[in-house]
């Protein structure tokens, strides 16, 4: 079990986490760690102590955002609002999240290729058990298909990504397709 960090060291673990995360935003895997120390206000020995390698970095942002999704997740299944309304919510959220971690493809779209990461591999069951049971809530409500599995979200939602980088990148283009996407999914009875 690793020895917890004190206050001060805790203080500028979680600062780098949140420069790095906008470095890497900003200007991809190749940002500069120099850069994101003194940015966070710490010396480039305390980056390193933290973080030994730059793949060690991103795979913590990674981590850190992954977090995030699936901690509001949980939230929005101990909710009373609808649950097709509050899948629609987290989608949102998460497409919002792909596209700031964009800078980071590059590095963790070969660590997942070749499966060499325990924190993707963490992670990608995280998202998909966060995925699977506000999909299976909102299927029970018939708010979305019954046929419709977890892993066709995750990637209509990483394609609704993907489309609006290409576009302007902004929430309301991602709302916009994200509603085109969920239109097809919508549970339909047939009349006739």
């Amino acid at each position: 079990m690793p020895k917890p960090m004190r206050a001060d060291a805790r203080r500028n673990y979680d600062r780098l986490l949140e420069v790095a995360a906008v470095a890497f935003a900003e200007r991809g895997a190749d940002a500069s760690l120099d850069d994101i120390a003194k940015r966070a206000g710490v010396g480039s020995g305390t980056l390193y102590r933290h973080f030994p390698t730059r793949r060690d970095l991103l795979e913590a942002v990674y981590l850190e955002s992954i977090d995030e999704l699936t901690d509001r997740a949980l939230e929005f299944a101990v909710s009373d609002r609808p649950p097709g309304e509050l899948l629609t919510e987290w989608l949102q959220l998460l497409a919002e999240q792909m596209i700031r971690l964009s800078g980071l493809k590059t590095l963790l779209g070969e660590v997942m290729t070749d499966g060499s990461s325990p924190v993707i591999s963490v992670c990608s069951g995280r998202l998909k058990g966060a995925a699977s049971d506000l999909l299976a809530a909102a299927q029970k409500a018939g708010a979305v298909r019954a046929d419709l599995e977890p892993t066709e979200l995750l990637r209509l939602t990483h394609a609704v990504a993907t489309a609006t980088e290409l576009g302007t990148g902004t929430p309301q283009q991602v709302g916009r397709y994200l509603s085109l996407m969920l239109d097809g999914i919508r549970s339909v009875t047939l009349t006739g």
